[in-house]
């Protein structure tokens, strides 16, 4: 015997409706409201876990037990009202021709006895409620058919089709994967350029006797599209034209989900809005294209931020901002910064680090998709390493070439003076050009749990005092694992590399050269201490780096979780990476998850203690360390 639903469109109706169905008895007549009277309700385990899911989640005598005590017309309500629910879930889980049965207080639902039994049943104690599946065999999905409603839509139709799209004949019978299977579809059709694809009809035949369900679909593809230029509305100080041009990039090319928004992130990068939204036309123009919708909304045009830091070998650091979000209307953004870092060290003031500078970044200069980004900085830094007083400037062209890929170049200037700490400073003018990348393939970007992301920049230079070209290169990339895919147990692992080329390390500037240690490097030592040492035992710099970190996060309670790694660094006087003398550190740290990111407190040990460096490292920031 066969029976056919159609145009199912929930989990439960695509069982619900099938009309196989068991004949249920005639409910029993409700009496009036009386007293309340408590049940427990017990689920009996039928041997499938994702059916008894199911069951207790259809029921209305399990959800509304504690929610909303009853009558014992109540009750009788609930369990009659049931008896159809856990059909369906049976039927949803592929069980078709299973039975589910109620019996309260020992007996079964139906029977003229129960309602005296009930109304004669104390109150102090909660009657008992028992729901029995026998679930019987599962059927099997016998076979899928995919037609277009047109013949000639059966091309676009079989390539949908034509790779796995979640079920398959010999599967369970199961609504869920139905459904899911459906979507793929539909899916698939509006990413091939389909954008008013729909599902006009859906036939499944249950074949009793032989357990089998036939599945058959009809899908109508409708015209492949292309976008008409987008409209956008919502802005006030963002000029029309501008946004225009920016959305105006979909135009003329074939309908995806995929373009639409990719379109919509490139907006909400731009930096004034707060939210954009992207809608498309449930119809098309008179010229067959797709009209598409921007609603964005602002943000208030500027802002104030500080952020505050911590490392016991370096002293807390302070920065503090202003941004303008929209100077001129094109969605330009100045941001001017002050950067206090060592406060207190030495207990002087002239002993501290300062830092100011402002960046300018104006998007869609010299063709749509370059931005321009120029800056300029004055710093006075006392380090360990060396004292330094100097301005900065930098004028970069911008591109996203994808989501994912970054790419940059522009000429750097410098100009100032340097020297050991406490000593004579000498000048010097460095002009440069760096070429840069960086690709970000993770999926946050203070507390990753997947992909990877790396940045590279090579800045061939020339120091106009000594005549002498040089070149740094640098390379840091980091990548992590989801490990039981729940966002809970995380393996971070980050590498890093950087090489003088041209040039010996002496005839390089203190700056430019490499050092490891501290926060963000090697942890447990003490910032830039590990490398070459001059005659008074203090840093250096070296020609070459290689660093290494190996990090474990976990989540332990609600927001809070703990951390376990590693770190490793070495500084050669070669170009050539050189691992001879590898420091390593270790440690634990604690972590409290917010909106914005996780806060982080990290402390580190050295393996071996390096002559002249603390003993321990502690470490306050916002974000993991990488």
């Amino acid at each position: 015997m066969q029976r056919f639903l159609r145009s199912l469109p929930s989990l439960f109706l695509l069982a619900g409706l099938a009309q196989a169905r068991a004949q249920a008895p005639e409910p029993a007549p409700m009496p009036p409201a009386d007293a309340t009277l408590p049940y427990a309700v017990e689920v009996v385990p039928s041997g499938d876990s994702r059916l008894d899911a199911a069951l207790s989640a259809v029921s209305q005598l399990v959800s509304l037990r504690e929610q909303a005590p009853t009558s014992v017309g109540g009750v009788l309500g609930r369990a009659e009202g049931d008896r159809e629910r856990l059909q369906q879930a049976l039927r949803s889980e592929g069980y078709w021709a299973g039975v589910a049965r109620i019996t309260i207080d020992g007996t079964p639902l139906g029977d003229p006895e129960l309602l005296a039994r009930l109304e004669a049943a104390p109150r102090g104690t909660p009657v008992p409620v028992r729901i029995t599946v026998e679930p019987g065999q599962a059927y099997r999905v016998s076979s899928i058919a995919v037609r277009g409603t047109e013949p000639a839509e059966q091309p676009v139709v079989d390539a949908a089709v034509a790779t796995p799209f979640g079920i398959a004949p010999g599967d369970v019978a199961r609504a869920e994967p139905v459904l899911a299977a459906e979507r793929i579809l539909l899916d698939r059709l509006l990413a091939a350029g389909h954008p008013l694809a729909v599902q006009a009809g859906r036939d499944t035949t249950v074949d009793h006797g032989a357990r089998t369900m036939e599945i058959a679909w009809r899908l109508a593809p409708g015209p492949a599209a292309t976008f008409a230029p987008p409209v956008v509305e919502g802005a006030v100080g963002v000029d029309p034209d501008f946004l225009r041009r920016q959305a105006g990039r979909i135009a003329g090319e074939p309908y995806s989900p995929a373009t639409l928004e990719k379109a919509r992130r490139e907006m909400m990068a731009l930096g004034p809005f707060g939210s954009v939204r992207a809608r498309a036309a449930e119809r098309l123009d008179a010229e067959g294209r797709l009209p598409t919708t921007f609603t964005v909304s602002e943000r208030a045009r500027h802002a104030v931020g500080v952020t505050a830091a911590y490392e016991t070998n370096y002293g807390p650091t302070v920065k503090v901002y202003w941004e303008h979000r929209n100077l001129f209307g094109g969605a330009e953004r100045l941001r001017i910064e002050g950067e206090v870092a060592r406060i207190g060290t030495g207990g002087a003031l002239d002993q501290m680090t300062y830092r100011t500078g402002a960046t300018y970044r104006s998007p869609g200069v010299f063709g749509r998709d370059l931005t321009l980004v120029a800056s300029i900085g004055a710093l006075r830094e006392r380090l360990e390493a060396y004292d330094r007083d100097a301005a900065t400037a930098s004028l970069f062209l911008e591109r996203r070439l994808t989501e994912q890929w970054t790419v940059r170049a522009g000429p750097t200037a410098e100009f100032g003076s340097i020297g050991p700490p406490g000593g004579t400073l000498t000048p010097y003018q460095i002009v440069g050009v760096l070429f840069g990348g960086r690709y970000d393939g993770t999926d946050s970007l203070l507390d990753p749990s997947k992909g990877w992301r790396a940045e590279g920049t090579v800045t061939p230079s020339y120091s106009l005092r000594d005549n002498a070209p040089f070149v740094p290169l640098r390379l840091v990339a980091s990548t992590y694992w989801d490990v039981l895919g729940d966002r809970r147990s995380i393996l971070a692992v980050r590498g890093g590399l950087g090489s003088l080329l041209g040039a010996g390390r002496a005839d390089v500037p203190r700056h430019l050269r490499y050092y490891a240690g501290g926060g963000g490097s090697v942890r447990g030592f003490d910032y830039q201490s590990i490398g070459p040492r001059d005659e008074r035992n203090r840093p250096n710099g070296g020609a070459s780096l290689v660093e290494g970190s190996l990090e474990w996060r976990q989540r332990v309670y609600g927001d809070f979780g703990a951390v376990a790694f590693v770190d490793a660094g070495a500084v050669s006087n070669s170009s050539l990476p050189d691992t001879s003398n590898l420091r390593v550190g270790a440690g634990l740290g604690v972590r409290y998850y917010t909106a914005i990111g996780p806060v982080r407190a990290d402390v580190a040990l050295p393996v071996v203690r390096q002559p002249g460096s603390s003993g321990y490292g502690l470490y306050v920031g916002i974000g993991q360390a990488f």
